[in-house]
C-alpha cells in the first residue's frame, strides 16, 4: 500500500477503541504493530497523537501511514484467544488498573476465577490473559490468586523473569496487601490478631473448605499450617456489623474467609463459612445484612504494596471497589476517604 491514507470514521460504526477499528479496516495489522504505529506518531486522530486504546468517534478523521500488503494467507493453528468473546475482551481489558513494560495490575471483578480448576469451569483471568499481551508475544502470568468471589488487585508479570522475581517476593513476605470486608457483629477488641492454623476439610458437595486449628494443636494435625491474619474496625454499625482491615500475614486458602468465621464475626455474604442464608440480628453472626445490602461476598483486595523488580521503587496500587459493595458503602453511609490508607501503619 502506497502513500498516507486519512479515512473518516463512518457514522454506522459508533464509539470503538482506535487499535479495533485499524484491525477491522487492515487485516495485516496485529497489535503490536498498531501500538508501535502509535506511539512514533505515524497513526493520529484529527492530527493528534493517540493511543492503541483511545476512542475514535465517527466523524473523526484517521491518519493511517504505508502499511504492508497483507501476508497470503496460510493455515493456521487456532488462534488461543479465539474462546475469548468480545465482551470478555472488553471486561479483562477494563479491569487493568496499573501497566507498564513489566507488569500488569487488574482489580479482578467478583465471580471470575483466578485459574480454572475443579468447579471453576473454564471462564478465569488466566484464560483470558491472550487478551492482556499488548503488543508482547507471550501471555502475562499470574503470580498469586484470589478466590472467585474476591475482588481487587490482582498481579500478572509480562516476563518470566518478572514472573520469578515477584513470586519470590511473595514467598518471602516482600509484598503487602489489605484487604476490606464487612464482616457480622463488632470485633473484640478492635484491633487484633488470628492465629488459628488451617487444614483442608471437605464442604458441602465435596468443596473446598479450611478448618480451623488452635494454635497449640497444629503441630499434631495432619495437614495443617499455621495461619496468621491482623484485623482492624474502620467503622462499625451499632453491634450488627463492622468494616474491617485485614492482613493476611500468611497466604493460606480461604484464610480471612475462615479466620473471621472462627471468631465470630463472618464476612457478609460468605455461604460457605457464615450461613448463607442466616440473617445477622446484632449477636455477631450470621452472613447477611438484609435489607438493601447485597448477598454477594463482601471481601475486596483493597491494596497492595511491593517493590518493582526492576525500578526498585516502592509500589501501592490501590483497587475501587466492586459495584455491589460500593453500594453497601452507600446505603451504610460509610466513604473510602473516612480511613486510612493503612490503619496498622503505626505498628510497623
Amino acid at each position: 500500500m502506497n502513500g498516507v491514507q486519512m479515512i473518516r470514521v463512518a457514522e454506522g460504526e459508533g464509539e470503538q477503541r482506535l487499535d479495533r477499528w485499524l484491525k477491522r479496516r487492515f487485516a495485516q495489522l496485529n497489535q503490536g504493530t498498531v501500538e508501535k504505529l502509535c506511539r512514533t506518531g505515524q497513526i493520529r486522530v484529527d492530527g493528534g497523537r493517540v493511543k492503541a486504546a483511545t476512542h475514535v468517534l465517527p466523524g473523526q478523521e484517521v491518519r493511517v501511514p504505508p502499511l504492508p500488503e497483507a501476508a497470503p494467507e496460510a493455515p493456521a493453528a487456532p488462534a488461543r484467544n479465539s474462546r475469548i468473546t468480545e465482551a470478555d475482551e472488553r471486561m479483562i481489558e477494563a479491569a487493568v488498573l496499573w501497566r507498564d513494560e513489566h507488569i500488569i495490575a487488574l482489580n479482578k471483578p467478583p465471580g471470575l476465577p483466578s485459574q480454572g480448576g475443579s468447579g471453576q469451569g473454564e471462564r478465569h483471568v488466566d484464560g483470558l490473559t491472550e487478551a492482556l499481551k499488548f503488543g508482547y508475544k507471550d501471555r502475562p502470568k499470574l503470580v498469586h490468586r484470589l478466590d472467585k468471589d474476591t475482588s481487587g488487585v490482582l498481579l500478572l508479570a509480562r516476563t518470566d523473569r518478572i514472573a520469578r522475581a515477584l513470586s519470590e517476593a511473595f514467598r518471602e513476605r516482600d509484598t503487602r496487601k489489605i484487604y476490606w470486608a464487612i464482616v457480622a457483629g463488632v470485633p473484640s477488641p478492635r484491633k487484633g490478631t488470628v492465629r488459628f492454623g488451617l487444614v483442608k476439610a471437605a464442604g458441602r458437595g465435596g468443596e473446598e473448605k479450611m478448618l480451623c486449628i488452635h494454635p497449640g494443636k497444629v503441630a499434631e494435625t495432619e495437614g495443617a499450617k499455621r495461619a496468621t491474619t491482623d484485623f482492624a474496625v474502620l467503622e462499625a454499625l451499632g453491634s450488627r456489623a463492622a468494616w474491617v482491615a485485614l492482613v493476611p500475614v500468611t497466604g493460606r486458602t480461604h484464610q480471612l474467609r475462615a479466620h473471621m468465621a472462627e471468631i465470630g464475626h463472618p464476612i457478609i455474604g460468605d455461604g460457605k463459612y457464615g450461613g448463607s442464608g442466616q440473617e445477622n440480628l446484632g449477636d455477631g453472626w450470621g452472613a447477611q445484612l438484609g435489607g438493601d445490602i447485597s448477598r454477594k461476598l463482601h471481601l475486596h483486595a483493597r491494596s497492595i504494596s511491593f517493590t518493582h523488580p526492576i525500578t526498585k521503587k516502592v509500589m501501592t496500587l490501590v483497587a475501587p471497589l466492586p459495584e455491589h459493595m460500593a453500594r453497601s458503602w452507600k446505603t451504610l453511609g460509610w466513604s473510602e476517604g473516612d480511613v486510612p490508607a493503612d490503619p496498622f501503619e503505626d505498628e510497623a
